[in-house]
């Protein structure tokens, strides 16, 4: 969370980043036939542009993954420029094949059959290699969880975008996988990742300097025939709880004998549940109000000519 939001009892909250990067790493090669909620997210995404007139130059996929997005992306914008960022190299290095030209192939089709692959650099969302004011849309689809606290990646995100240019993003909030948090035992450490309020992340958009945020949270539930599927696919994603207390093991065979026997009770028609927080946000690069030394921006508009 920033700093003026974050609570005493998520202080102690941290994430193994090198962790993070070799489990995204070894997902880069089944991600692509588990992320059924990055997927529906990313349709939800789009179907807000529908919405908001913009005509962005340059486009960054922050925390694009295996560049699952960039196709997307590109149908809505022919014109512009794409460009995609992931902190995991084979992650990045799918992104970049993604959309290469083969012949007539997909860029042709869609974005007027440039010669040549999108920019795609691995880079970390605090620190991006990218110039000031450069950008005209920063598009992150469900990074965030992957940060200990979200400020440092949008005061990036608004580095980098140009004046009037809008940044959205996706995240997971608290309610998502709920049952599995209730079912597992909580001794020892959290065994599932905590995830940010909305309106702590409204908070830090405002103060990375962006305005006029608007966020909004629906809930998605996923269900599998077996806890496993579950399992399976948090593994497959790179999606499974990476914090520096995690506990290791469930205290053998018994834990998770009794943490499935929980989850079973939430069974109904035959699947288990599971809930998922759903946030979208969206902002805006407004022209500055002060100097980076906290000098206050006086405009002069020149006088019309008297008639």
């Amino acid at each position: 969370m920033s700093d003026l939001a974050r609570t005493a009892a998520d202080a102690d909250f941290t994430l193994d980043h090198a962790l993070l990067r070799r489990r995204f790493g070894r997902a880069a090669a089944s991600s692509d036939g588990t992320d059924v909620l990055a997927r529906e997210v990313a349709r939800r995404m789009d179907e807000r542009l529908d919405y908001i007139r913009i005509a962005p130059q340059r486009i960054l996929d922050l925390g694009c993954g295996t560049g699952a997005d960039l196709p997307r992306l590109a149908e809505r914008f022919p014109a512009a420029t794409l460009l995609a960022a992931d902190f995991a190299p084979e992650m990045l290095a799918r992104a970049g094949a993604r959309l290469r030209p083969q012949g007539g192939g997909l860029l042709r089709r869609l974005i007027g059959g440039r010669p040549s692959a999108p920019p795609h650099v691995v880079a970390d969302a605090r620190a991006l290699p990218i110039a000031r004011a450069s950008l005209g849309l920063v598009w992150s689809n469900l990074l965030l969880p992957a940060l200990n606290d979200p400020l440092p990646a949008f005061r990036e995100a608004h580095r980098t975008l140009e004046i009037g240019g809008l940044f959205m993003f996706s995240t997971l909030g608290p309610d998502t996988l709920r049952e599995l948090r209730a079912a597992l035992p909580a001794q020892h450490g959290e065994r599932v990742h905590r995830f940010i309020d909305m309106h702590d992340l409204g908070d830090a958009l405002v103060q990375a300097g962006f305005g006029d945020p608007v966020m909004d949270m629906e809930i998605l539930t996923l269900t599998y025939t077996e806890l496993d599927g579950l399992m399976r696919d948090l593994r497959a994603s790179g999606g499974n709880n990476a914090a520096t207390a995690r506990p290791r093991g469930l205290s053998g065979r018994s834990g998770w004998a009794a943490a499935r026997a929980a989850y079973e009770h939430l069974r109904r028609d035959g699947r288990l549940p599971a809930t998922f927080e759903i946030i979208q946000g969206h902002a805006w690069k407004t022209a500055p109000t002060t100097t980076e030394d906290g000098r206050s921006i006086v405009r002069f508009q020149p006088r019309p000519p008297a008639r």
